[in-house]
């Protein structure tokens, strides 16, 4: 006997559920985030960065490979909990879920 046999069968009909579910809550963070309007990070700010936008940890390696051959420095911060403005209990999926802010700055020299 495997340790597989114990693991419950997936299906089709178990996968099409699962990416639904999982589109469903990407959206709503995503929802979150635009109603969220979180300010930038002000160490960042008085470092000379600019807050691009905030992407999901999935797009992060594209997104700094884009800047990065456009001659920026690129920064992509997780979102932290104490980002968020007082009462948005609710956004704490979004932290959860991996999103990042993206930062760039030209480089220097």
């Amino acid at each position: 006997m495997s340790d597989h046999d114990d693991a419950p069968e997936v299906d089709a009909a178990d996968g099409e559920v699962a990416r639904r579910l999982s589109n469903m809550v990407e959206a709503e963070a995503r929802r979150m985030l635009s109603e969220a309007q979180l300010a930038p990070d002000p160490a960042r700010v008085a470092d000379g960065w600019e807050r691009r936008f905030i992407t999901d940890a999935t797009r992060t390696p594209e997104v700094v490979a884009l800047y990065e051959s456009l001659g920026f420095e690129v920064a992509a911060d997780p979102i932290r909990r104490e980002d968020f403005p007082d009462g948005c209990d609710d956004c704490q999926l979004v932290a959860l879920m991996g999103f990042r802010t993206i930062y760039t700055r030209r480089l220097s020299g």
